[in-house]
């Protein structure tokens, strides 16, 4: 067992100010981890190879670089991955420093733009994906300076120590072609890549339409960085495109106003997007987003301009088909952290629960627009001025239950009326075709997706008479006809609506 200390005399002031145990009262022991353990654990916090590459990325704007650039070579299980920044790089202290897990206290005070928070973002997000770990800096005017994370040397040694390696290939002479910058370089990405072949076609269209995904994450996480210039990405050296999800340059967009909550300090914004009629194909297709259409409705949480969580309703409504082009920005300065619950990953945020009603509410106006914008195609849906809007559907209550029915005094129907005085036939058709082209198929949808149980049936809730009496005529003509009874109940227990009402048919003689 390892020797038992008391706390030295220099740190019970400290320690008396900050808690009210007397330490200086009780013997102390070490209770290091064992480290091959805890990096094994750090290794599930739950990183997804995009997520952990924008960590990465965050580091290299928090050390004020300008240019990012990502790449990878394909080489089957020995395939490595570099994220190269020119920022301003450290020495050989700062390095280690920043090699080692915890390296900030998420308690201590921040500047205003660090993107960062647990001192952890390097080394978990690279260990969730790899088991070598470089990185190779330079401050300016300095000599290049490296060091390794090998968690296969962790596990033989069970120490936390690091290793003066440097992987094969160009890193040297690439950190020395800027002033100063960091290289970060995965090896051995076992969580992706293992026992993979360089030569399997197919295991590469998987990894190369991973990377897909991933240079389409970059674009949304840190469009607002790349918008502004303050950064440049580029991914296989070609440049990442800005992927704003609120398409504002849009004229069918729909802004509403910006809205101060939690003192001010929390900023909200919600959009509702063009219907797919305003604007052009490429532009549908490219507003969909990293995950489709319906998968982008919802909250897009920003911390100092990055986007940390994008397109969810954080569990205050359902996704569904007719509020896809809802879209709403969050703001949130960095101090606000522990509130709204930011994990490790910074992929995850909750609300403080005193927030949750006020941004219901929002969220609540921007959804119905979003409907309104759904059903009617983008349409202008308000009445001009000194006009009221006539419908030729209307959708009304019976009991519990909702229906649609032709709104009897549309226009349409009194001209329809007057035109059967002469010419029955063409009326009748003309109303068939103004029906069938005008059911209101989105509502019915929408109602039927909202409420389920509350979609009414053919004529319930009203008496039948109508329905006996348009069945006792067809039955009597098709027995004139010719017909047995049995061979006229067949007919029209397969005729639409009559099918529901098996119980008349069966009186019907």
């Amino acid at each position: 067992m390892k020797k038992i200390a008391s706390i030295p005399n220099d740190k019970r002031t400290l320690v008396n100010m900050t808690s009210s145990i007397d330490y200086t009262k009780y013997q102390t022991v070490e209770a290091i981890p064992k480290a091959s353990s805890m990096i094994e654990t750090l290794r599930a916090v739950g990183y997804s190879i995009e997520a952990a590459i924008a960590d990465i990325i965050d580091n290299s704007i928090s050390a004020r670089a300008k240019n990012i650039l990502v790449n990878f070579e394909w080489k089957g299980s020995r395939t490595w991955l570099s994220v190269k920044d020119d920022g301003r790089g450290m020495d050989n202290e700062e390095l280690i420093q920043a090699m080692r897990p915890g390296s900030k206290n998420p308690l201590d005070d921040r500047s205003r733009k660090d993107l960062g928070r647990f001192g952890l973002g390097l080394k978990t997000a690279s260990f969730s994906q790899c088991r070598k770990l470089s990185v190779i800096s330079k401050r300016e005017n300095y000599k290049p300076v490296f060091w390794t994370w090998d968690l296969d040397f962790v596990k033989q040694t069970c120490n936390w120590e690091l290793i003066k390696y440097l992987p094969q290939g160009n890193f040297e002479n690439e950190i020395n072609s800027v002033k100063s910058g960091t290289i970060v370089i995965w090896n051995d990405i076992d969580r992706l890549v293992k026992d993979l072949q360089k030569n399997d076609e197919n295991a590469l269209d998987k990894f190369l339409e991973i990377m897909k995904h991933v240079k389409k994450h970059l674009a949304m996480v840190f469009h607002r960085f790349i918008e502004n210039g303050r950064i440049k990405i580029f991914f296989q050296d070609r440049p990442v495109e800005a992927w704003n999800p609120f398409l504002p340059n849009e004229p069918a967009t729909q802004g509403f106003p910006e809205e101060p909550f939690y003192n001010g300090k929390v900023l909200v914004k919600g959009y509702v997007l063009p219907h797919k009629s305003k604007i052009s194909e490429d532009k549908f297709k490219e507003a969909e987003g990293p995950k489709g259409w319906n998968e982008q409705q919802g909250f897009y949480i920003y911390r100092n301009e990055r986007l940390l969580l994008a397109g969810d309703w954080l569990g205050m409504f359902r996704k569904e088909e007719h509020y896809k082009l809802a879209r709403i920005e969050i703001n949130l300065p960095n101090n606000l952290d522990s509130e709204w619950q930011i994990d490790i990953k910074k992929s995850i945020a909750r609300p403080p629960l005193a927030l949750r009603d006020q941004l219901k509410a929002y969220a609540g106006k921007v959804r119905s627009q979003a409907v309104e914008v759904y059903r009617h195609k983008g349409k202008n849906v308000k009445p001009y001025p000194g006009q009221k809007f006539v419908p030729l559907w209307i959708d009304h209550k019976r009991g519990d239950k909702w229906f649609y029915k032709i709104n009897r005094e549309h226009p349409l129907i009194e001209k329809i009326r007057k035109q059967a005085e002469e010419k029955p036939d063409k009326a009748i058709d003309t109303l068939l075709k103004f029906i069938e082209e005008t059911i209101p198929v989105k509502s019915i949808y929408i109602r039927e997706a909202e409420e389920p149980e509350a979609q009414g049936k053919p004529f319930e809730g009203i008496k039948h008479d109508d329905i006996w009496t348009l069945m006792k005529n067809i039955f009597d003509s098709l027995t004139k006809q010719g017909k047995t009874k049995e061979e006229a109940k067949a007919v029209i227990v397969n005729l639409g609506p009559f099918n529901h009402y098996p119980e008349y048919i069966a009186n019907l003689d």
